[in-house]
């Protein structure tokens, strides 16, 4: 099946308007052309043709990444990621049929939320994550690291002792420095290898993987301050799942791209849409994802604020636990 939809008007929204009808045109895209989405919509009798918001769209589940293969068309995806998991648990499989989409939604997000990857250093700390293939936060990473256009700027895996000299020497340097890390290996460096830095960004991704006793947020983060000598830790919201990210400045307080927005639904109705300050799982609407599939429930909780950014506060019980599990807060 040969089609294509005007993916690089996804990365032009500027208002809701503009969120709106492109949402909508993209899930009469996806309803027509990816099987899995079009049964699950006819399952719940959706008026497809009545629409008039993107909070009426269906969310799909996100365990039908694990168990079905989410793309639109029957065209060979360019890129397959696939999430850690935990021991004995089921993966989900993301296919991307574009992987310049993914490329554009990132780095765009990048830009718009700590500016031109060229003014920093970017140090990642991913064990776990770089031990495997198919991860799309080393995708990322990497593709950053290769934008910052720093000789200094790499992998780390488990050699913490060179990272921290790295850190060292970079203490007078004028570029920004970003040490992007998942939490346990953050952790670990706090414990055995810590460093002043108050100029240091840091950003955790989540996830301690079974590897750490789970901390609050606030917890985690004060730990982190105190090592690095900084006085607020960056987030990263993301999933295997999406192809875009939310950005948090210290506050634990997410804000998404202007081509994804959160929703957050009802626990016990979970096709009801709740309002701001009303805690609930997650949906997200992910128009990067426009030959998967745009519109997911998560099984994350959380609330959406008056100014539009949202909290993440756990999970739901009931559900397996992912690799990149983030922090009950």
């Amino acid at each position: 099946m040969s089609f294509s939809f005007p993916a690089s008007q996804i990365f032009e929204i500027s208002g809701e308007e503009q969120f709106n009808d492109m949402a909508l045109k993209v899930f009469q895209h996806q309803h027509f052309h990816n099987k899995v989405y079009r049964q699950f919509c006819q399952a719940l009798k959706c008026p497809v043709d009545s629409l008039q918001h993107y909070s009426q769209i269906p969310f799909l589940p996100i365990e039908f990444f694990k168990q079905h293969a989410v793309i639109c068309g029957d065209s060979l995806p360019e890129l397959v990621f696939t999430s850690s998991g935990t021991t004995g648990s089921q993966t989900s499989r993301h296919y991307v049929r574009s992987s310049e989409i993914y490329h554009e939604s990132f780095t765009k997000a990048f830009r718009l939320f700590f500016g031109n990857p060229e003014e920093y250093h970017i140090l990642a700390l991913l064990p776990g994550y770089l031990e495997r293939s198919g991860s799309s936060l080393i995708y990322m990473a990497d593709e950053l690291i290769r934008q910052s256009r720093s000789l200094h700027s790499g992998f780390y895996l488990n050699d913490l002792g060179k990272l921290k000299e790295k850190i060292i020497s970079l203490r007078s340097d004028p570029r920004k420095v970003l040490l992007l890390g998942v939490s346990f290996a953050l952790l670990d460096m706090a414990e055995c290898f810590p460093v002043q830095h108050p100029g240091l960004m840091v950003m955790e991704t989540g996830g301690m993987k079974g590897r750490r006793k789970e901390l609050v947020r606030e917890e985690l983060h004060g730990i982190l301050n105190q090592a690095f000598g900084t006085d607020k830790i960056f987030s990263e919201y993301g999933m295997t799942e999406l192809l875009s990210q939310a950005y948090s400045d210290g506050k634990g307080l997410f804000a998404a791209p202007p081509w994804m927005k959160i929703l957050i639904r009802e626990p016990n109705d979970p096709l009801s849409v709740s309002t701001a300050n009303v805690s609930g799982g997650i949906n997200v609407i992910d128009l990067a994802n426009v030959y998967s599939c745009s519109f997911i429930a998560t099984q994350d909780l959380g609330k959406i604020h008056e100014d539009g950014r949202f909290e993440v506060s756990g999970r739901f019980d009931s559900s397996d636990v992912r690799g990149c599990n983030l922090m009950i807060s």
